[in-house]
């Protein structure tokens, strides 16, 4: 299984239905709250070059925003 990390924030829409996109397939998934850890929301803009949520790791790859096409082709997911 492809290691899998959404990066989130609180009221943030967009974020909440990846989230439930990823459960509905039962895609595990690490979260990371970037108000609640400075450290990572700098990771998330230094080397991910992302300046919104929800940003989502899947191994080596990025997926920007709100994009469940991309994020399905990439976790091999037939709707």
């Amino acid at each position: 299984m492809k290691s899998t990390t959404v990066y989130s924030q609180p009221d943030c829409p967009p974020c909440e239905v990846v989230k439930k996109f990823l459960a509905h397939h039962k895609i595990t998934y690490q979260e990371i709250d970037i108000t609640k850890n400075k450290r990572e929301r700098e990771r998330l803009i230094n080397e991910y070059k992302a300046y919104s949520t929800p940003t989502i790791i899947i191994d080596e790859e990025i997926v920007k925003g709100f994009d469940l096409t991309k994020l399905a082709n990439i976790l091999n997911i037939e709707e």
